[in-house]
């Protein structure tokens, strides 16, 4: 298959895509992939004839329109006004996605669908995730460039006196997913060990895994991601084989690395991977499961983003925008100090970005490596880089490579709408670039590294932002919740900083692409998905645990039993029994969401989960004492 056409590069004239095209009959298809509030992609199969035939209309957006019902655009496109147009955008790759269970004929190859990176126009604006962060871009670029050419000497930072011309937005995000045999339960407690003493992380693939993350690293360089790796995470078991040699209870983490590349390719090749990587492991006859949690009690996925900025000046130059001049005494630039104090300060209204789902706040839980709060980390001394793989956002540098000075955002998952969270993150970083530009890399050091209470230009007084500790074991929850800020616990309670905080959100709205418009669809759409799946999917699975949680009958009984029971007893009836007039807290849920009341429902949800986590420590213990 390497004669197959994988990629058409950004900007190709459209004489070159349509004899690309031709010289390739086996791509049947056209799929304009627009990205929605939810991160979600459209996909549609549109014969290349039709393509082919009418292109100027596709890039124009008149040959194709989408109902505005089918994408989650609440407030946007509603059902007496749902027409949304669909141009194609020409400055990123497009992909072509083969079908190996579907030959073309004639050409004894497999069939492919040329995906297509779209806008989501509706009355005249652009409403979709992909043009948010494109726009906003664009601004940010057009404000940075006054900036630094109004300011040439800025601290930490060498730009031989040239002009700057252009910015580099890099971003770079990477994959962590769970892959197990359908239908076999997954062990916890078993899984559990192992994740604790370490028996899976970067350990040897074998049989099925191997083949599929072998393949997924090949066909991946073919698209021209630069696979960097391909590896397994903390989670997982060994798998067993049967009697006819094949790997069953498959139940592993892995992850794969690519390159970095412009923000917005960035994140349109973290769809394509998704893609790609679920199809060859499925072919391969594995689930692979891309959530933030997929299992209570095991690792989650996540999914850090590499945030980047360079300048290009009038000499030809690339430079890192975040590197120190003199890298063994600056952590980084007086712009990196005020990137990363950017990132921090108004990180309560980016986070909604990050984290909109039951499953995502689910991951961020103390003890797995996922971020609980807003504090960063630059490393103990400038000599010697490190990484604290407990903090939020953290900065990565390298001191021979200076070009590879970055920040890396720790709290995204797979299902994160990177579209977003970046034009939030740059919008954010220009805010702290601006406010601290005139300053020294000695006071932006402090300014980053004082304790909660002091006084800060730019910082607030009550909180501290920096710490080179373990976040996790040298602070309690309460001393990080004073330092830091108290995380919050439910969607409701993540999508409320929108109101909580209208300066910040000033901030990450300046450049209007980023409108209120827009984060009143994204903030009404995770609501209702909240909403939804408590109802229709986390209560249903409650209730099972409740109801597997039943009187062990045994000729052998101690008090403990009898006093483990009681509890049990009394639990399940608390969140599951109603009578005439006591209703259980699962009806109370349910009732207080179908009303509206959305801020006793978010207390409801966290007292929920905190009892059934004590009815499950509590039946685990009365199991294992049966005899």
């Amino acid at each position: 298959m390497s004669d197959l056409l994988y990629t058409i590069k950004a900007n190709t004239p459209k004489e070159e895509i349509i004899k690309q095209l031709r010289e390739h009959p086996e791509i049947k298809f056209v799929s304009l992939v627009g990205i929605d509030m939810a991160g979600n992609d459209t996909d549609e199969k549109i014969p290349m004839r039709i393509f082919l035939k009418d292109m100027d209309e596709f890039f124009a957006g008149s040959a194709v329109q989408t109902d505005g019902s089918s994408v989650v655009l609440p407030g946007i496109a509603t059902l007496n006004n749902a027409k949304v147009d669909m141009p194609i955008d020409p400055n990123v790759n497009w992909f072509v996605d083969y079908n190996f269970e579907h030959y073309d004929e004639e050409t004894n190859r497999p069939v492919g669908t040329l995906r297509i990176p779209s806008f989501l126009i509706h009355e005249g604006k652009r409403v979709d995730a992909r043009a948010v962060l494109t726009d906003t871009l664009s601004y940010v670029k057009k404000e940075l460039i006054d900036l630094l050419n109004k300011n040439p000497e800025i601290s930490g930072l060498d730009l031989n006196g040239s002009e700057v011309t252009d910015i580099s937005f890099t971003s770079a995000t990477e994959l962590e997913f769970w892959v197990k045999t359908p239908r076999e339960e997954a062990i916890i407690e078993e899984m559990s060990a192992s994740q604790v003493m370490q028996e899976q992380y970067w350990q040897r693939t074998h049989g099925a895994v191997r083949c599929a993350l072998e393949q997924c690293v090949l066909d991946l360089d073919k698209y021209g991601l630069n696979v960097e790796m391909g590896h397994k995470e903390v989670g997982g078991l060994k798998a067993q084989i049967d009697d006819s040699g094949h790997m069953t209870h498959v139940c592993e983490q892995l992850e794969i690395d690519w390159r970095f590349a412009d923000a917005v390719q960035a994140a349109d090749n973290e769809m394509f991977v998704r893609t790609i990587v679920k199809e060859i492991f499925r072919a391969n006859g594995l689930e692979v499961s891309f959530k933030a949690k997929p299992m209570i009690g095991l690792a989650g996925n996540g999914e850090h983003t590499h945030i980047g900025l360079a300048a290009i000046t009038s000499d030809g130059k690339i430079h890192n925008l975040f590197a120190a001049k003199n890298p063994e005494i600056d952590f980084m630039s007086a712009i990196g100090y005020g990137a990363i104090m950017g990132l921090l300060k108004n990180y309560e209204v980016i986070n909604p970005f990050v984290s909109a789902t039951n499953d995502s706040l689910n991951r961020l839980k103390p003890g797995f490596e996922a971020p609980v709060c807003i504090v960063t980390s630059l490393g103990h001394t400038p000599k010697i880089p490190s990484r604290n793989r407990t903090i939020l956002a953290g900065l990565i540098r390298d001191l021979k490579n200076p070009m590879a000075t970055r920040f890396e955002l720790r709290a995204c998952n797979p299902y994160t709408n990177t579209y977003l969270v970046l034009a939030a993150v740059y919008s954010a970083v220009l805010d702290g670039i601006k406010a601290t530009i005139k300053k020294s890399t000695d006071e932006l050091l402090n300014e980053l590294s004082k304790k909660a209470g002091d006084e800060g230009f730019y910082l607030e007084k009550d909180r501290a932002y920096r710490s080179e500790e373990d976040v996790f074991e040298d602070y309690t929850a309460e001393e990080r919740d004073k330092l830091f800020g108290a995380p919050p616990a439910t969607v409701w309670e993540n999508m409320q900083a929108f109101d909580k905080y209208p300066d910040k959100v000033s901030v990450i709205t300046s450049g209007g692409a980023l409108r209120d418009q827009i984060i009143n669809a994204f903030k009404d759409g995770a609501l209702l998905r909240w909403k939804t799946e408590i109802i229709a999917r986390i209560l249903p699975e409650m209730r099972k645990i409740v109801r597997r949680a039943h009187k062990i009958e045994s000729d052998y009984r101690t008090d403990q039993d009898s006093y483990n029971w009681n509890k049990i007893k009394s639990l399940r009836e608390i969140l599951a029994k109603d009578s005439i007039d006591e209703k259980s807290i699962f009806t109370q849920l349910i009732n207080a969401l179908n009303s509206g009341n959305y801020s006793e429902a978010s207390k409801l949800q966290v007292e929920v989960y905190e009892k059934i986590e004590e009815l499950k420590s509590l039946y685990d213990a009365y199991e294992k004492n049966m005899i």
